[in-house]
């Protein structure tokens, strides 16, 4: 996918379907929403990176809609290893230049360098766990223009910060590095209330008992998780979460729980 930022409701496809879930404003939210506006003043890259699941694309995307109006924020994101070409063609068209791309590298990447010097632009590189030290250096190669007005924002799993640790002069060019890690059970019990009403008036207990056996600190999780929650409430004629819901959703997730236990 490649282009402007997705709405709101579209960081997370359970959302989509999770009618009252809210975003939550945990100190990583808050934290990425401020290294997100200091790297785009700065004109500099940050690497968000973590374990799938734990907020790091919604916190992104939630940060980055609160920059300053006229700020250009282009997505591009990876699923596959790219060559430089291809990372060439996905920045022509995240900056949706019109005409074809030119076949020759040298014509391509000074059609790329005048376009990202015409205005400053912040590029948000999402699933960046997919590029190969290739790919990083071309990032590297065209902000590193005197005249391209560049902030890079790479979003991505732990491979991401494997692979720009490994490269020096990458890696020195990281203005912030951010790391998402699973909610604490303290945060969680702080959280997850916050996230859904039918969270709201559930027991400390149901909710560490809910996270250990299900969500596992995961945000993701969560979400699968209260979609079958409120399946059991409506099954059940409840309005909240108790351990009798607990009982009646697990009974009914099979052997294997949810679907990744990240802790």
């Amino acid at each position: 996918m490649t282009g402007t930022l997705p709405p709101d409701e579209g960081d997370h496809y359970l959302y989509r379907n999770l009618r009252d879930a809210h975003v939550v404003a945990t100190a990583a939210l808050l934290r990425a929403r401020e290294s997100l506006a200091d790297t785009v003043e700065a004109r500099a890259m940050m690497c968000v990176y973590g374990a799938a699941g734990c907020g790091k694309t919604l916190a992104v995307n939630y940060g980055l809609r609160e920059l300053e109006p006229g700020e250009e924020v282009r997505q591009i994101t990876f699923r596959s290893r790219p060559t430089a070409r291809a990372v060439r063609y996905e920045i022509f068209a995240a900056l949706g230049l019109r005409g074809d791309a030119p076949a020759h590298p040298s014509e391509f990447d000074r059609l790329l360098k005048d376009a990202l010097a015409t205005k400053p632009r912040t590029l948000l590189v999402d699933e960046a766990q997919w590029l190969n030290s290739e790919a990083f250096e071309y990032f590297r190669y065209l902000y590193d223009d005197y005249a391209t007005q560049l902030a890079i924002i790479f979003v991505g799993g732990p491979g991401c910060y494997t692979v720009l640790r490994k490269e020096p002069m990458l890696a020195s060019r990281i203005f912030i590095w951010q790391r998402f890690k699973p909610l604490t059970r303290t945060e969680v019990l702080e959280a997850i209330p916050l996230f859904h009403p039918v969270w709201e008036h559930a027991k400390s207990d149901d909710l560490l008992f809910a996270d250990d056996h299900a969500a596992h600190g995961n945000f993701r999780n969560w979400a699968w998780l209260t979609a079958h929650v409120l399946r059991g409430c409506k099954r059940l004629g409840r309005g909240t979460v108790d351990t009798e819901i607990l009982q009646w959703t697990f009974s009914h997730l099979g052997e294997n729980g949810a679907p990744g236990e990240e802790r």
